[in-house]
């Protein structure tokens, strides 16, 4: 039998696609006929050193895919199903895979990827105690083989790499011990030393008790430092890769080490002609550029609250600006005619450098980067046009307004000139200076006298290589919120513009763009479409036949596009008229937030058979098509209101649909979105289908596979119900409350702010569904209806919900007031009775947050518990 599994295992190299397949399929049967003999056996050819590399390589590669796979849930059975092992088994294979170590020929080491998957499952629950030390002491014991100590030292990485810094933090001495030793200059292994740099980077995080310590840290620092000197270039730039990642850890460590070795360091880093060594040198100052610009914003807050800051800027990107820009400059200009546009190289490194430095030194950085822009931007090399263009781009966003606006206005002529150069590379970086342009300050072209000739070569652009054309989508994006902000008064759409007369013609101009057959390169026809939205929903009245015309002309598209999917031949096709029909759905819900509720009838049922022909034919399929047909068809709801019932009968298998959909939850999110628009736009019209809603919506939140963004919506959406239905909703009230108690009861871990932010949604989702029951309950008249009376009994745990998320320090703005616009409803549906409950020192405190508010609508939430 092993002599069998080594001849099978080999062939799992094999040229011969029938040998591959008897193999794969051999391999299966035998994990699916006995497991636990299945991995022992392959534990067996991997440590017997006889036995060829190939067999050896491929076990452990068997191996290491039976304890971990890339799918976190599957990753989690994996372990626990190895956890159910016999003792006798997993020590029998444990004991295989450690001797392995250091015994192969080949890199990496399988054997260590196997100890570390094995470790992973066992090192949280306490078990395979002796397995750090075994590797520690492989590293440092003088007898060790140069094979051990570099296939201990990877094992070790792939461990910190994985695991929860808190399961190592008890043994972070010795594991650093382990890694300093092999990292050490006198270490004559580069593989060794190699290893050992990697290790350090994916144990950065739990070593954070060592560089508390002065003297432990000066010698990480110290030994890091020298490994940047190595002539190895991967030692080199695994070092400086640590020294990136050490910066964003411990900013606050980092003064001593700054002036005298990390600054020379990096500077000379970026100098180098090696693009890897000099990109970790860029990264480095991109790192604390990002780092400087989070201190900014904190020691701002912090002032606004009176408050003293946390932690300090030491200013580091200010001090190195005059030494880093000339570099990033000279960088800029070695850039490639045909490089791919997904190639991260030293030449976009630099132009994100400039940015992130722009936006950390402000002003600062115009007397560095201005006498580069004007020497290069008329060169002879095109290179150097570009980046001089490159460099104007970059950094606008950190610049005042009072200060580029003039800059912007003297360039225009030139900029202009720019889009009809000789070199595409040109053409495209000044289409994406100009998209720079009017996202940052937007004013200065809006008010050009050179507006006309700017239209008049962007539109030329859309014309050009798909890479220009797509930066000019982007110009035309921020260039139509820019006039439409500057003509508009509150909440009123401006009669007209400073591209009326230009629209017309930009929209025919974008809509022949998503047509381009070479739409598919540089994501141009998306580009495209999301420039027609924003001119579509950024237009004013005088322009609106040319939304009327351009809605039939996405309508006409829709149902071609439908036409052809039926004569599909290849999936290629199949997938880009799905992602094409996607595109038109959001193009479509950006025209109709447009259209004037009068006109909504004339188009309805233009509109809605469409939509239904796409859910008709996009059923089963996996995509993006629901989505946002989900999205389109809520946009009718709120033109239509109650005129939508009309549909209802129709539509309802398609959202149903939608809300059954589990598996891509962001179509079951959409859906769950649109049954509460549905609700508000029917009222008591929606009733006749209430049952079935509320059975999968009830459905959904007890599925424990459901995504957790789900439920918050969920939630949410009772509230819609109740608020439509009104008295009708005490059917589902004893249910939906229970579900309610429930969820205001969910705790999470504080030191994950997905986690936080996830449990922020999840309290205010509950407060909504709160507020909107009581108000459906209540009735709109003065008198609160009897019905209200049925909350009696859950409005002490409803204010106690209120007390615990008063009382969280992590409370969101919403969540203020939303809380405040619940004890004002509290307030009025039951009266003075209530007070002495809601007199909480915890409660007046909230109040009082909610009225130093920035947002208007916490405010006036904030302000009506207090009249009632």
């Amino acid at each position: 039998m092993m002599m069998q599994l080594i001849q099978i295992l080999e062939k799992t190299v094999s040229p011969d696609k029938n040998e591959l397949l008897a193999a794969k399929n051999f391999l299966e049967q035998a994990a699916n006929s006995n497991l636990p003999e299945f991995l022992k056996a392959l534990s067996d050819v991997l440590v017997h050193t006889e036995n060829s590399a190939v067999a050896r390589m491929a076990a452990g590669l068997q191996l290491k895919n039976h304890l971990t796979s890339k799918v976190a849930k599957t990753r989690q059975e994996y372990q626990q199903r190895w956890l159910q092992l016999s003792q006798e088994i997993r020590e029998y294979i444990k004991k295989n895979i450690l001797t392995a170590l250091g015994t192969e020929n080949t890199r990496p080491s399988s054997a260590a990827q196997c100890v570390a998957y094995v470790a992973m499952a066992e090192l949280p629950m306490n078990q395979w105690d002796y397995l750090i030390m075994t590797l520690v002491n492989n590293v440092v014991d003088e007898h060790s083989t140069e094979m051990i100590r570099e296939a201990s030292l990877e094992t070790i990485g792939y461990i910190c790499q994985e695991i929860s810094a808190e399961v190592l933090e008890m043994q972070s001495n010795h594991i650093l011990t382990a890694i300093i030793h092999g990292m050490r200059k006198a270490e004559p292994s580069n593989h060794v030393r190699l290893a050992a740099t990697n290790a350090l980077y994916n144990s950065l995080e739990f070593t954070r008790a060592n560089f508390d310590q002065t003297a432990e840290r000066n010698y990480i620092m110290e030994v890091v430092c020298e490994a940047t000197q190595s002539q190895d270039t991967q030692i080199c730039v695994a070092a400086l890769q640590c020294l990136v990642k050490i910066l964003s850890l411990y900013y606050h460590y980092m003064e001593p080490y700054m002036v005298q070795a990390l600054f020379p360091i990096t500077l000379e880093a970026m100098k180098s002609d090696n693009d890897q060594i000099s990109l970790q040198g860029i990264e480095f100052w991109s790192n604390v550029s990002d780092e400087e610009i989070d201190l900014a914003i904190e020691n701002q807050e912090a002032s606004e609250s009176g408050c003293p800051p946390s932690r300090v800027s030491k200013h580091y990107a200010r001090g190195a600006l005059q030494f880093l820009a000339p570099v990033l400059m000279e960088k800029l200009t070695k850039q490639e005619e045909f490089d791919d546009e997904d190639d991260w190289n030293t030449s976009k490194a630099a132009g994100v450098c400039l940015m992130l430095l722009a936006t950390c030194c402000e002003n600062e950085i115009v007397n560095y980067v201005m006498p580069f822009i004007k020497e290069n931007i008329k060169a002879e090399n095109w290179r150097y046009r570009d980046a001089a263009l490159m460099a104007f781009g970059s950094i606008l966003g950190g610049i005042d307004a009072n200060t580029v606006k003039p800059l912007v206005e003297q360039a225009m002529v030139t900029l202009i000139e720019s889009m009809y150069d000789s070199s595409v590379v040109v053409r495209d970086t000044v289409a994406w200076t100009f998209g720079r342009i009017c996202e940052v300050i937007p004013e200065a072209v809006i008010s050009s006298p050179h507006l006309s000739k700017l239209l008049e070569c962007l539109l030329r652009g859309l014309k050009e290589e798909p890479r220009v054309a797509a930066n000019v989508c982007w110009a035309f994006t921020g260039l139509s919120e820019a006039a439409y902000e500057a003509s508009s008064t509150f909440e009123s759409t401006p009669k007209t513009y400073c591209l009326s007369e230009y629209f017309e013609y930009i929209v025919e101009c974008l809509l022949a763009t998503t047509d381009r057959p070479d739409g598919a390169q540089a994501n141009l026809r998306s580009a495209a479409y999301e420039a027609l939205m924003e001119m579509i929903k950024n237009s004013p009245s005088d322009c609106y036949i040319v939304v009327q015309k351009t809605t039939m002309v996405i309508l006409d598209r829709l149902n071609r596009v439908l036409a052809m999917e039926n004569h599909m031949a290849i999936s290629s096709e199949a997938h880009q008229i799905s992602d094409l029909q996607s595109l038109l759905c959001a193009t479509l819900q950006a025209l109709l937030r447009k259209v004037e509720p009068d006109d909504a009838p004339k188009i309805s049922d233009i509109v809605m058979n469409s939509l239904l022909s796409m859910f008709a034919s996009n059923c089963g399929k996996v995509g993006n098509v629901q989505e946002d047909a989900l999205m389109a068809v809520s946009t009718l709801v709120d033109l239509l209101g109650e005129k939508f019932l009309a549909y209802m009968d129709a539509f309802k298998p398609y959202l149903y649909m939608g809300l059954k959909n589990h598996q891509e939850y962001q179509v079951c999110c959409a859906a769950v979105g649109l049954t509460g628009d549905i609700c508000r736009g029917l009222k008591l019209k929606v009733l006749p289908y209430c049952d079935e809603i509320m059975m999968l919506l009830m459905e959904n939140l007890s599925n424990v596979s459901l995504h957790q963004s789900v439920k918050p919506q969920i939630l949410s959406v009772f509230g819609d119900i109740a608020i439509s239905i009104g008295p009708e909703f005490k059917k589902y009230l004893e249910v939906v409350l229970q579900m309610l108690m429930h969820a205001s009861l969910v705790q999470v871990d504080k030191n994950d702010m997905d986690m936080v932010e996830y449990l922020n949604e999840l309290r205010e989702s509950v407060l909504e569904a709160y507020t909107g029951i009581i108000q459906g309950l209540k009735g709109t008249g003065d008198k609160p209806l009897p019905d209200v009376e049925l909350m009696g009994q859950y409005v002490p745990h409803i204010v106690k919900f209120i007390v615990t998320i008063a009382q969280d320090k992590d409370l969101s703005d919403s969540n203020i007031g939303v809380s405040a616009g619940l004890i004002g409803d509290l307030c009025t549906a039951f009266g003075p009775p209530l007070l002495p409950l809601l007199d909480n020192e915890a409660i007046n405190k909230l109040l009082a947050e909610g009225k130093k508010s920035r947002l208007q609508r916490t405010k006036a939430l904030v302000n009506w518990p207090q009249r009632k």
